[in-house]
């Protein structure tokens, strides 16, 4: 053979790859709105900068018809990109090869793109997009499984590991975006452990895929994904846009983003909270005023609404926001706001981006069903993410700040290093209506008028105990700032904390309340 023909033979072998299950597959991908695994990857990565690794692996299974069967890329393209120039490591499932079925050299391929990724400190980025396991490959399939989930774990608080489910994810297959830090699900998409033919065999219950594993059931009510996305395009720019946000690896800082030198009084911020102190407001005007451009990128936008999470970038640097959000539920912390903001704190924490709580919390939600679903436990572990995190903490106490729940939102006592308080803020153990029947119960009873002897003393509560002074006395808040002024103190005190060193005791990790 020539050199010449050597030549032609890699180029008819590199288009073969490139046609991936053929046109008739990639016809049916279409069909059905998705991309394909390599246009999926075209669309993520910077233009030209895709180089592809292990395009010619080969299964070596010879069960069930397998033996001489040819899959190109093995049912997954694998290599590595750049994102606006930063470099990632990623997996693409390509489910017009035998459905993007996994198998022990597929597994395999992925896994050599998480080792990339921890060896050059580079994100890694899997489009999930199969049938499941290749079940003609019984336990090497399994074990394959097996092999990605504890790289998963290596990874973690290393590198950013973002998964996107762009097609069906069923099965073991659900564990590996479980396992990473963030998941992105088209509407076309469905991830769930068992589907519905089996739930019917076992429960009787009749559900749908799209009822079980689709985006409003992973996001509203299980809390599995982080953000939803229309199509595979906004998949990939929902990607794009969460990197931009994230530092490379653990010892490295987000980078930095042009910003406006502007800290001027926003005095808008001056009329945010209501007189009535029962009245709801709605926190993202005040995040929008606090970050740069108004620009943020909130995670997990429909679960848990009564507490926001978001990224967004203040002087130019990435921070990330936790905020109680008064017009869901008062804003109060119950089971699902505590395991929503404990898993993005600690998220933060691992990559060094620093903390902004802003607090209006009237304390933790009761009720028989809270408690047996385990907020004790769960509202601890926002005790033990604030506690453990050394990243700069700054919070601002706008409105009320009530009991176990203010410490919960990154109180003073745990750790945080600026806390500021708008003059609004309400610090005590509870509010004066529920603390004034406590404390002056004998008072009202014996009064002439106990309702209008309940209204004074609520008061008089209220004037001793529910005001940013008294806290601010007991060094419980730093400063009393104007709410205009917000912006221009959080930056100040974030750039003063960008050398914080914090040393803790040594030990192999602390023990959450999982």
């Amino acid at each position: 053979m020539t050199v010449a023909e050597r030549i032609k033979e890699l180029h008819e072998k590199k288009k073969a790859l490139q046609e991936m299950g053929g046109a008739k597959r990639v016809e049916k991908q279409h069909a059905a709105g998705k991309l394909t695994a390599r246009e999926r990857v075209n669309k993520l990565v910077d233009e030209g900068s895709f180089q592809e690794q292990f395009g010619f692996a080969k299964h070596r299974c010879t069960f069930f018809g397998m033996e001489g069967k040819d899959l190109p890329a093995d049912g997954v393209v694998t290599g590595c990109g750049t994102i606006d120039g930063r470099l990632v490591h990623l997996a693409s499932q390509d489910f017009t090869v035998a459905g993007g079925a996994a198998g022990e050299v597929q597994c395999d391929k992925i896994v050599e793109m998480m080792k990339a990724s921890l060896k050059t400190g580079s994100p890694f980025v899997f489009v999930n997009d199969s049938g499941g396991a290749r079940i003609q490959e019984g336990i090497d399939s399994l074990a394959g499984y097996g092999r990605i989930f504890y790289h998963n774990v290596l990874l973690s608080g290393v590198v950013p590991q973002i998964s996107m489910i762009c097609g069906p994810c069923a099965g073991g297959a659900a564990y590996s975006p479980a396992l990473t830090d963030f998941i992105i699900q088209t509407k076309k998409a469905q991830m769930f452990i068992t589907g519905p033919s089996v739930i019917k065999q076992v429960t009787g219950e009749d559900v749908t895929a799209e009822q079980l594993g689709g985006p409003e059931a992973q996001m509203a009510y299980s809390g599995v994904v982080h953000f939803v996305a229309e199509d595979d395009e906004h998949a990939m720019a929902i990607c794009q846009d969460l990197i931009s946000y994230l530092p490379s690896n653990n010892v490295e800082d987000a980078p930095e983003h042009d910003h406006p030198d502007e800290f001027e009084l926003d005095l808008s911020l001056n009329d945010i909270i209501p007189d009535n102190p029962k009245q709801g407001y709605d926190m993202f005007e005040v995040i929008k005023r606090i970050v740069d451009g108004g620009k943020y990128l909130e995670v997990q936008s429909t679960f848990a609404q009564n507490i926001i999470i978001a990224f967004g970038r203040i002087n130019g640097r990435t921070v990330g926001i936790i905020a109680n959000q008064p017009m869901v539920k008062a804003g109060c912390l119950d089971i699902d706001a505590s395991d929503k903001s404990s898993r993005f704190i600690r998220f933060c924490n691992a990559f060094n981006i620093p903390l902004v709580t802003l607090v209006d919390v009237p304390g933790f939600m009761p009720g028989v069903e809270q408690e047996y679903g385990g907020i004790i436990r769960h509202g601890a572990k926002m005790l033990f993410v604030y506690s453990a995190a050394t990243v700069p903490k700054v919070s601002v106490i706008l409105r009320k700040a009530y009991g176990g729940a203010y410490l919960a939102m990154s109180g003073k006592d745990l750790g945080t290093d600026r806390c500021a308080a708008w003059p609004t803020a309400e610090i005590a153990v509870m509010g004066a209506e529920g603390a004034a029947g406590v404390v002056f119960r004998r008072e009202i009873e014996a009064a002439d008028d106990p309702k209008a002897k309940r209204a004074e003393l609520i008061e008089t509560y209220r004037e001793t105990f529910s005001t940013p002074y008294v806290a601010g006395g007991r060094r419980m808040v730093d400063e009393v700032i104007e709410p205009a002024a917000t912006r221009r103190y959080l930056a100040m005190a974030l750039d003063s904390l960008v050398t914080k060193r914090e040393l803790r005791p040594e030990k192999k990790h602390g023990l959450i309340p999982l």
